[in-house]
């Protein structure tokens, strides 16, 4: 692939949470970084789980993106990672049914993960979270920050 055909390339921070969890105000949050340029995007939810509010900041990251990607995909959630890396092949293979032939929790964002991530190539990395890393606390500020909007009713 020559440079003119080479997709940009975009570093991805997430994080999401709820408190309480579940049931709670949650938010979410993403760091976008290509090169020079950051952006970052933050939202919530008020009555929500943590698992819903990490999915719902890995599509809109992902959905941000206005052209294919290549992207190094940062998150601290293993639920996020381990769905779309190894489960999510046998949900849609069993009709979204677990091992255990339940539903899938939260099929809604897993299906809209899944589409986003149709047009990107993307490297899906776990971080440990509130381990001191400067992206990862970022997206933590940001999430507890659009969680607490919400609590106070903005």
């Amino acid at each position: 692939m020559d440079s003119q055909t080479q997709k940009p390339k975009v570093v991805i921070y997430s994080d999401g949470g709820a408190k309480p969890n579940p049931n709670g105000p949650g938010g979410w949050a993403v760091l976008l970084i290509s090169g020079d340029n950051r952006r970052e995007l933050s939202g919530g939810e008020r009555s929500t789980t943590n698992n819903r509010m990490e999915l719902t900041a890995a599509c809109e990251a992902l959905e941000a993106l206005k052209t294919s990607c290549e992207v190094e995909f940062h998150t601290d959630s293993q639920y996020v990672k381990n769905g779309i890396t190894t489960w999510m092949k046998n949900w849609i293979k069993n009709g979204w049914k677990t091992a255990s032939k339940q539903p899938v929790a939260n099929q809604d964002l897993w299906e809209r993960l899944d589409a986003a991530t149709k047009r990107h190539t993307i490297q899906w990395k776990w971080v440990r979270g509130h381990a001191g890393h400067e992206h990862n606390e970022r997206v933590d500020q940001l999430a507890t920050a659009a969680r607490e909007r919400i609590q106070r009713g903005g």
